[in-house]
C-alpha cells in the first residue's frame, strides 16, 4: 500500500508547483515596475538596476544581429541612453525586457540599412542561452543533406548562407535571427517592430521561402 502511494503522484503538486513560479514571475514584474517608477521619478540608482539586469542581453542581441563587436557596443551604449532619456514615455504595457529589446532592434535596423555587409558567419551559431544551432535546420525540409560532404564543405557553405542571409531585407533578416537566434515568439517580435503578429508571421515566412530558394542547391 505505501509503495502504491509512493508510485503514484498527486494532481495537484504540478499544480501548485505551477501557481508558485507564477507567483515569483508576478513578484519579479512588481519588482521591476517598482524600479521603473522610481526612475521615473528620476532615481538613477532605480535604473542602474534595470541596466544590469538586462547589459548581457542587449549586448547579445546587438551582437548577433549587426556581427560586429564594435557596432554592438555603440548600439548597447545608444540603446540605454535611450531608454533613461525616454524612461518617462514608459506606459506599463508591456515589459521592460520587450521596450528594451525593441530600442535595440529599431538601431540595429537603422545599422544594418546603413550597410549591406554581413559578418563572417560559418552554418553553425550560437544562440542566447550559449548553446550552437545550425541555420540549416531553420529553413530544412524534409530532404537530408549528406554528411560527409556537409563536414567537408563547411566554409563554402557558411558562404553560401551569408550570401543567402545578405539577400534578405534588414527586416526579414531581424525577423529570422529574433525568431531563431533569441527564440523570441513572434508576438513579441510583433511588438519589438511596432508591427503585429501577423505581420511578423508573414515577414518569417518571407524570409524563410527567400533562404529556402538560396540553399536550394545545397540539398
Amino acid at each position: 500500500m505505501d509503495g502504491a502511494n509512493r508510485g503514484s503522484s498527486n494532481p495537484k503538486d504540478g499544480s501548485l508547483t505551477e501557481a508558485s513560479r507564477e507567483q515569483e514571475r508576478a513578484h519579479s514584474r512588481a519588482l521591476e515596475m517598482d524600479l521603473i517608477r522610481e526612475a521615473q521619478a528620476g532615481s538613477r540608482a532605480a535604473f542602474d538596476v534595470l541596466v544590469r539586469q538586462y547589459e548581457h542581453q542587449v549586448l547579445r542581441l546587438a551582437l548577433h544581429l549587426t556581427g560586429s563587436e564594435h557596432d554592438a557596443e555603440d548600439i548597447y551604449q545608444e540603446a540605454f541612453l535611450k531608454a533613461y532619456r525616454y524612461i518617462g514615455n514608459f506606459r506599463f504595457e508591456c515589459s521592460f525586457y520587450t521596450w528594451i529589446y525593441r530600442i535595440v532592434t529599431n538601431l540595429c535596423l537603422d545599422q544594418l540599412r546603413r550597410r549591406k555587409t554581413r559578418r563572417e558567419d560559418h552554418a553553425v551559431m550560437v544562440d542566447r542561452a550559449g548553446d550552437e544551432i545550425d541555420l540549416l535546420a531553420s529553413v530544412s525540409d524534409d530532404r537530408s543533406f549528406s554528411n560527409p560532404a556537409r563536414e567537408l564543405d563547411r566554409k563554402v557553405l557558411g558562404e553560401k548562407i551569408q550570401a543567402a542571409l545578405g539577400k534578405l531585407t534588414p527586416r526579414e533578416r531581424m525577423v529570422f535571427e529574433l525568431k531563431h537566434y533569441q527564440g523570441l515568439r513572434l508576438r513579441t517580435i510583433g511588438e519589438m517592430l511596432n508591427t503585429t503578429e501577423e505581420t511578423a508571421k508573414n515577414t518569417l515566412f518571407r524570409a524563410t521561402k527567400k533562404l529556402r530558394t538560396q540553399l536550394a542547391e545545397l540539398r
